[in-house]
């Protein structure tokens, strides 16, 4: 029987748990979560690709996982996608999709892991929220854009229910260094019954 690892990885309190859980699911995480509909990478290409009509502007996929959501992106149209990933198991099965002109593996405990500057377009599908990256991780991708940057990202359910996470898209909307271009609350792990919202906002 086949270790089931989805329904373990919202209760995940450390980094180091979280690194841990994702490097033993890898193997199995792109055939456990299609089991269940995963849909929000397609959805954050297609949010995307509203706003960011040069598709040969290079996209960094941060927490890019098993390559699922890079696929996505080149689907969209995308030329040029670049992936960054903490877990060296979910990079290994990103490798093989072929999807991604460089992966990089990066230290989850890094506070700079993207130079600043470096992309205008960043995604991240999946990755702020209960079981994954911290809330300063929103903070940190932020920074990394550049004026009229665009970072499209997800909320699940278990995310928009802490206000740790909802708090930092408030933050920086409120006061005028951030504009909502788009907000869409829809299907996630719909076997699981749960939705995610997907948002695209510029940096500003």
């Amino acid at each position: 029987m086949i270790e089931k690892f989805l329904d373990k990885a919202y209760d995940l309190e450390t980094q180091e748990a979280t690194l841990e859980h994702y490097n033993q699911w890898a193997a199995s995480y792109d055939a456990e979560i299609a089991e269940n509909g995963y849909a929000t990478p397609g959805r954050i290409a297609e949010a995307l690709a509203q706003f960011q009509l040069d598709l040969s502007e290079p996209v960094l996929d941060f927490g890019c996982g098993t390559g699922l959501s890079g696929l996505a992106l080149r689907r969209q149209g995308y030329d040029i996608v670049d992936g960054m990933e903490p877990s060296e198991e979910m990079l290994a099965q990103a490798k093989e999709k072929g999807a991604y002109r460089k992966i990089t593996h990066i230290d989850a405990s890094s506070r700079k892991p993207i130079k600043r500057g470096t992309y205008r377009v960043i995604t991240g599908c999946g990755v702020l929220g209960t079981g994954a990256a911290p809330p300063e991780v929103f903070d940190m991708i932020m920074h990394a854009l550049p004026k009229g940057g665009l970072f499209t990202f997800s909320y699940n359910d278990h995310a928009l229910a802490d206000r740790a996470y909802t708090t930092k898209l408030i933050e920086w909307v409120d006061v005028g260094a951030a504009r909502l271009l788009f907000q869409e609350h829809g299907e996630h792990l719909p076997g699981m019954n749960l939705k995610s919202t997907v948002y695209v906002i510029e940096k500003v």
